[in-house]
C-alpha cells in the first residue's frame, strides 16, 4: 500500500470542485461537487440518530434502489434538518438540476448538508451553485482541495486521505475527504464522509466492506458525546483501474479492504483531532480484553468522558477520571487486574496497576498530557482482544463556540 497525495479526486475518472453559494456564510466556499464519469456502485452508512435530515432520508433511498451514483452535491452552513416536506424537496430539486446539467438521472445523485439544524435551505441560491460546481469541476488534487474545504463548518482544517495498491497488475486508488468538528459521536457510522475508488467490485460486497469497516474507524470517535442528524458516510466505486470485478472475499477483497481502513481510520483520526476548540489528539487504547466488543466499550468510554476530556486539557494526571469511566462502561472486570499508562509517541509512563497508583512522577506525566497527541494506554490482562477510540480535549473554546453558534 503506498500513501500518495490527494482525496476525492485521486482516484481515476473522479472530479470534484468547491464553490461560494452563500446558503449561510458570506465570502467562503460553502459548496462542494463530487462526480465520476463513469457510473459508480455505491455504498453507505447513516445516522442512527431517530431524527434524520432530508438529505440522510435521500440518500439511503439513492444507495438502496439506485442502479448506480455519479454525483454527489453537498453544501455547509445549513443542515437541511428538521424541515419537513420542503427540505425534502429541496433535495429534490438539488438532484434534479445536477442531473439535467451532467445528462443523468436524478435517482444517480447523492445529496448531503451541514450545519445549522431547523433552517431551510434557499433553493435559488443552492441550485445556483450547482451551476458553478459543473461548470467548474475538475480532476486535479487541486480540485479535491477545494470541494474538501467546501464542505468545512466550524473545521478549522480540511481532511482528505488517499492510497493505491495493485490488484491484478493495476493501480487502485482509494481517496476520501471529510468534515466534522462539533455534534460527533457517530453511530451508524455533523460528520460526513466522501469516499472515491477507481476499483471494481460488487456492489454486495462494497456496501459489506463498509459496514464491517465502519465499526472500527468512524465509529470509535467522539468528540462531544452528540449523534447528528446528519451522519453520512458513502463509497463510489467507478471500476477504471480495470482490475477484475471483485465478486468473492478473495485475496484482492482483503487487500481492498486494507486501504479503505487506511483511508477512514485517517479521516476518522484528523476528525477527532480536529474536534470544536480541541487542543489535543487524545486516544485510548484497550488491549488483552475479554472480547472485541468489551474492548470498544471500554476505549469510547474514556475518550466520551467529558471529565477525562478535560484532565486532558489541563494536562491534569487525575488517573482516577479514567478508571472510573472504565468502570461505568458497562463491562464488568476487576480493577485491581488493570494496568494503566500515559503514552505521547515517545515515553510510556505507568499510571496506575495492582488496584493502586504506580509509582510515578506528576510532573512527568503532567508533561506527557501536555503533547499535541496523548494516548491512554489501558492494559485489562484479561483476553487477547483490543480496540482503539479517538477523541480530543475539552477547552474554554468549546463552549463559546457552541454558544455562539447559530449567531
Amino acid at each position: 500500500m503506498k500513501i500518495i497525495e490527494g482525496g476525492v479526486t485521486a482516484a481515476a475518472g473522479f472530479e470534484a470542485a468547491g464553490a461560494e453559494a452563500a446558503i449561510k456564510y458570506q465570502n467562503r466556499k460553502d459548496m462542494a461537487m463530487v462526480y465520476s464519469r463513469k457510473p459508480c456502485k455505491a455504498a453507505g452508512v447513516f445516522t442512527s440518530n431517530v431524527v434524520k435530515a432530508a438529505p440522510v432520508m435521500w440518500d439511503k433511498e439513492v444507495v438502496a434502489h439506485s442502479p448506480y451514483v455519479q454525483a454527489v452535491v453537498v453544501n455547509s452552513g445549513i443542515a437541511n434538518a428538521c424541515t419537513g416536506t420542503q427540505g425534502y424537496e429541496c433535495c429534490r430539486k438539488t438532484a434534479d438540476r445536477a442531473a439535467e446539467l451532467l445528462d443523468l438521472s436524478a435517482d444517480a445523485v447523492l445529496v448531503a448538508s451541514t450545519g445549522v439544524i431547523g433552517s431551510q435551505i434557499p433553493v435559488d441560491r443552492i441550485l445556483a451553485g450547482v451551476d458553478k460546481l459543473v461548470q467548474d469541476k475538475k480532476d486535479t488534487i487541486e480540485a479535491g482541495t477545494m470541494a474538501a474545504e467546501a464542505i468545512m463548518t466550524t473545521d478549522t482544517v480540511s481532511k482528505q486521505a488517499a492510497v493505491q495498491i495493485e490488484l491484478d497488475g493495476r493501480t487502485v486508488t482509494v481517496g476520501g475527504m471529510c468534515k466534522g468538528s462539533g455534534m460527533i459521536h457517530p453511530n451508524m457510522c455533523t460528520m460526513l464522509g466522501f469516499v472515491t475508488t477507481d476499483i471494481a467490485i460488487s456492489k454486495e460486497l462494497l456496501q459489506e466492506a463498509l459496514s464491517e469497516d465502519v465499526v472500527d474507524t468512524f465509529n470509535m470517535v467522539s468528540v462531544d458525546g452528540d449523534t447528528s442528524t446528519n451522519d453520512t458516510l458513502v463509497v463510489l466505486a467507478n471500476g477504471m483501474a480495470g482490475n477484475r470485478e471483485i465478486m468473492s472475499k478473495d485475496e484482492n477483497y482483503y487487500k481492498f479492504t486494507e486501504a479503505l481502513h487506511y483511508v477512514n481510520q485517517t479521516l476518522a483520526k484528523k476528525m477527532a483531532g480536529d474536534g470544536e476548540g480541541a487542543t489535543t489528539l487524545f486516544e485510548t487504547r484497550v488491549i488483552h480484553a475479554a472480547t472485541k466488543a468489551d474492548a470498544r466499550r471500554l476505549s469510547k468510554s474514556v475518550i466520551g468522558s467529558s471529565l477525562c476530556k478535560t484532565a486532558v486539557y489541563g494536562n491534569d494526571a487525575n488517573f482516577g477520571r479514567f478508571l472510573c469511566a472504565l468502570g461505568y462502561s458497562g463491562v464488568k472486570f476487576d480493577p485491581e487486574k488493570v494496568s494503566l499508562y500515559f503514552e505521547n509517541g515517545e515515553k510510556s509512563m505507568l499510571i496506575y496497576e495492582n488496584g493502586v497508583a504506580a509509582d510515578y512522577s506528576e510532573e512527568e506525566a503532567s508533561k506527557i498530557l501536555a503533547s499535541p497527541e496523548v494516548r491512554v494506554l489501558v492494559d485489562m490482562h484479561t483476553g487477547d482482544a483490543e480496540a482503539t477510540a479517538w477523541g480530543c480535549d475539552f477547552s474554554y473554546d468549546y463552549v463559546k463556540i457552541n454558544a455562539d453558534y447559530r449567531s
